[in-house]
């Protein structure tokens, strides 16, 4: 008599008992699907491959999770380039490397997320190098900001995490075509984004307020550049589909770890680490994700995607929007065509 109820009732019980399998997963460390979970380190779920033939980037990889990324794909034989702001925090992370790891491959170049001059002469400086770009992992942030704008002009956090990357990989999108062509070997680009990205502003993204101070919110700030950090990897994801171009782009959530991120609010995280402490990474547990996606053989071919815990997720209704993902790209273009060379 009432199948339509019926049915919705049982898609509903299906959903929630699918989500709190989900949390009862995280909370305990239990592998996913992909074999691996949140207790998963980066060093784990990259056991076994070789990488000797890759070359990768990795933006903010002198501290945190982006330093375990490095050290981690170096220890697969990757030749790894860190950006950096800090070239002494940089040259620091490089000897930390080389050290532990005496056959570990990697340089350093000066890079301010936050400045578009900058991010243009580090992409000079990187092609001057000729060298070949497989993977590029668009790791480097700034979290819970008090509202400024950049030297351009720029609300910081949509300028360091959003903007920043959208151009630098612009910069090195022919690099990395022309890698996958001399070499057959399938590029990839990783964006981290977070779960705060489900916490934005209404409608997503301020289009028309980006960089206005009335209405800012350090925390939606932030999620506002996750969200944009996801609808970049996806937009991008399709045009290289369209263009047939071998490079898989996907976004990911490393998990929730104390990391020099929070230095703007560190005596609030601390607080909230106390009393869900079940739910916090190790920095090695937080690089496994972006590893997993960028070297593991299993995502061959796998784009346009969103993960946590090594397993894909979906996302927000927002991260999903194919639309709102075009806007913000015909908006990131426009923004960084308004701001001019110094």
């Amino acid at each position: 008599m009432h199948p339509i109820p019926l049915i919705s009732q049982s898609s509903s019980s299906f959903v929630v008992k699918k989500k709190m399998v989900g949390v009862f997963r995280l909370v305990r460390g239990y592998p996913g699907p992909s074999g691996f979970g949140s207790a998963s380190t980066a060093q784990e779920v990259t056991e076994g491959i070789d990488g000797t033939n890759l070359t990768a980037l990795v933006t903010g990889g002198a501290s945190g999770i982006g330093l375990e990324t490095s050290r981690v794909l170096a220890l697969r034989g990757v030749h790894v380039i860190i950006g950096a702001r800090n070239m002494k925090a940089a040259n620091e992370a490089k000897n930390k490397i080389v050290r532990e790891n005496t056959r570990a491959r990697i340089d350093v170049l000066e890079l301010d997320l936050c400045s578009t001059s900058s991010i243009r002469s580090f992409a000079d400086n990187f092609i001057a190098l000729h060298l070949p770009l497989n993977i590029l992992i668009n790791n480097a942030g700034i979290m819970f900001c008090p509202f400024q704008l950049s030297q351009d002009g720029i609300e910081v956090q949509f300028a360091t995490n959003h903007i920043g990357h959208f151009l630098l990989t612009n910069l090195l999108l022919d690099t990395m075509k022309n890698t996958v062509k001399a070499t057959g070997i399938q590029g990839r680009i990783v964006n981290l984004s977070s779960i705060a990205h489900h916490y934005c502003y209404n409608k997503g993204i301020r289009f028309h307020k980006i960089n206005h101070k009335q209405g800012y919110s350090e925390k939606r700030a932030y999620g506002q550049s996750k969200l944009a950090n996801i609808l970049h990897a996806n937009e991008l994801s399709r045009r290289l589909q369209e263009e047939g171009v071998n490079i898989t782009v996907n976004s990911v959530h490393p998990g929730l770890i104390m990391t020099p991120l929070f230095r703007h609010s560190a005596a609030l995280m601390k607080l909230l680490k106390f009393f869900s402490f079940f739910l916090w990474k190790n920095v090695p547990q937080g690089a496994a994700t972006t590893c997993y996606v960028a070297l593991h053989p299993r995502l061959n071919g796998v784009t346009g995607k969103y993960f946590a815990d090594c397993n894909e997720m979906r996302p927000s209704s927002y991260a999903r929007n194919e639309s709102l993902g075009r806007e913000l790209w015909e908006f990131s273009n426009k923004l960084i065509s308004s701001v001019s060379e110094p």
